[in-house]
């Protein structure tokens, strides 16, 4: 039972990786500065895993997205890219 959980959370954390690869090849591809709220509106509020309330609500600056889930992504300026960070609790 513990291995499942802890797989479903992996495949989690694995769906944020691959949101932020998106958005790494949305920038490389447009060939020019992207602005953030270009990424969240087309890469990341797609994907249907994001927690639209409370994104607006506690996003912050530096941006994060918040998913329908206990993970998210952090949008890191000095590196210019988003990275997954967990803002829920997970129970293994």
């Amino acid at each position: 039972m513990a291995e499942d959980t802890a797989s479903k959370y992996f495949e989690i954390v694995e769906q944020a990786w691959k949101l932020s690869d998106a958005a790494r090849e949305y920038v490389k591809n447009a060939g020019r500065e992207v602005p953030v709220q270009e990424i969240v509106d087309k890469i990341f509020l797609p994907s249907g895993i994001i927690d639209v309330g409370k994104t607006q609500r506690e996003g912050g600056n530096p941006p994060k997205v918040f998913f329908n889930s206990p993970y998210g992504l952090q949008y890191r300026p000095e590196q210019n890219d988003w990275i997954p960070f967990r803002h829920g609790q997970i129970s293994l």
